[in-house]
């Protein structure tokens, strides 16, 4: 059977829309006999769960993922970008390891079991992107929280020496390539 490569770009913010769209896409390319999907990604990043559900879905299709920022992979965007098996970076991107937040609307009142019930929500947060980052990289997952503390930023060359990045490469795709689009 001939290799039959999808190229989908991923140029949004992580969240639950985003990530659906993403996962419609690929179920329907794998129907339709896709056996590689590269994953073009500039993202900011957003949504824990949707970043998380998304890396999830991605690690386990029948199918060869490659990931490759051609922007930022920033946040969650990162956690989506680990699913590569195979994850290139363009030679001008950029990588962020940071913290979990969590928002609050204007005006929110919380009991303390409330408080307590989100804490935990956000260390759990915490705990699997560091889980996540930690296998990709082949990093004791203390530190990659320490660096997740330490927001840290790195450019592909300090990427790849983190273990995140196999090689950096400029040509995103072939021409005549199947390109779909998430923005």
């Amino acid at each position: 059977m001939p290799d039959k490569t999808v190229y989908i770009r991923f140029f949004a913010e992580v969240n639950p829309n985003t990530a659906k769209a993403l996962m419609t896409m690929v179920e329907q390319k794998l129907k339709e006999g896709a056996t590689k999907f590269v994953l073009l990604i500039s993202s900011g990043g957003g949504n824990t769960y949707a970043g998380i559900s998304a890396y999830n879905f991605m690690k386990g299709i029948p199918a060869q993922v490659e990931t490759h920022n051609f922007g930022m992979a920033n946040s969650v965007a990162l956690v989506l970008f680990c699913a590569g098996a195979k994850r290139l970076s363009a030679p001008h991107a950029t990588f962020l390891l940071h913290g979990v937040q969590a928002n609050f609307p204007q005006g929110a009142a919380l009991e303390e079991d409330q408080l307590a019930e989100r804490l935990k929500g956000l260390q759990l947060d915490t705990e699997n992107i560091a889980g996540i980052v930690a296998t990709t990289t082949r990093k004791p997952e203390a530190d990659v929280l320490k660096d997740m503390r330490g927001r840290t930023a790195l450019n592909p060359e300090q990427a790849m020496e983190y273990g995140l990045v196999h090689e950096i490469k400029e040509p995103l795709f072939e021409k005549g390539a199947e390109l779909l689009s998430i923005q």
